[in-house]
């Protein structure tokens, strides 16, 4: 039988506190400067709090071009509202897949004034090829998530992407992107071990949300703590045990773009003069036409 390298743990970041928005209190896991080791991925944000004051002011509206948004619900409701007339309201376990493509104008606003609102956004990035498509975007309620058992009594939401798992194929709710993107949430139970493959090549990272997890690599065995993401060197295959109390993990795996990253705020381009032309054609009105 063919040995699938584990793979090894290279670096662990903890989340720093931000704002957002109109002053929506999150916590940067990743994102910005040093993006291409993150390749495609260009941001993870988690934002949660029991207190209205930290969420109520929302994203009011702005814009994006050259890159997706995965905003994905764990806890409260938040409404979609863009330039082209969509809406979409965002409720527990439910996630939004948007593409920005050649530009969209949209607002997040929460649908609440008090009680817990928890969730995590996920920036990807497109290959310049895709770029300047026509923006679109998806919303999936919770039950068009599919949730699978793993085995040992956890559970595996498959957001995005295909996986082999106990001799079977898995689909999740989106497939099709050119970067292949795996996005999973994981509910492991009080040392509930898991091993998942993963494809050589694609970057892998892991955030643990809730609980710890002990990595097993290659080389060597390494912990994430609540609020730490990981990100994993080459190998077809991660292992990861829950402690005690059991872990809430984000697993995200993706293939590399290798392409140039110039990003200004919210416009993620290939040049400095794509991003001089998004500024203007926002600036004119044109941004999304």
């Amino acid at each position: 039988m063919t040995h699938l390298k584990k793979r090894d743990l290279l670096e662990t970041i903890s989340g720093q506190p931000a704002s957002d928005g109109d002053g929506v209190k999150l916590t940067r896991v990743f994102g910005g400067r040093d993006s291409a080791r993150f390749d495609p991925f260009l941001m993870l944000d988690e934002f949660g709090s029991d207190s209205a004051e930290d969420y109520i002011g929302g994203f009011p509206s702005h814009p994006h071009r050259g890159f997706e948004t995965v905003t994905y619900m764990l806890e409260g409701r938040m409404l979609h509202e863009d330039h082209m007339g969509n809406r979409g309201l965002l409720e527990p376990g439910g996630v939004q897949w948007m593409t920005a493509g050649r530009g969209i104008i949209h607002s997040e606003m929460p649908q609440q004034d008090h009680g817990s609102m928890r969730g995590f956004q996920l920036w990807l990035n497109l290959p310049a090829a895709e770029k300047m498509q026509p923006a679109h975007y998806q919303d999936l309620p919770a039950d068009a998530v599919p949730e699978y058992p793993t085995g040992n009594g956890g559970k595996l939401k498959l957001i995005a992407g295909t996986l082999e798992f106990n001799n079977t194929t898995l689909q999740g709710a989106i497939t099709g992107k050119s970067t292949e993107p795996l996005y999973l949430d994981l509910l492991l139970t009080p040392g509930e071990r898991l091993e998942l493959p993963v494809p050589a090549g694609h970057t892998l990272m892991s955030y643990v949300y809730d609980g710890d997890i002990e990595v097993q690599g290659e080389k060597a065995r390494a912990r994430l703590k609540t609020g730490q993401l990981g990100r994993y060197g080459q190998g077809e295959l991660v292992e990861m045990q829950a402690a005690d109390q059991g872990a809430r993990v984000l697993l995200i795996a993706g293939k590399p773009i290798g392409e140039p990253i110039v990003q200004y705020g919210p416009f993620v381009m290939n040049s400095e003069a794509e991003i001089h032309q998004a500024v203007r054609d926002f600036q004119d009105g044109h941004l999304a036409s």
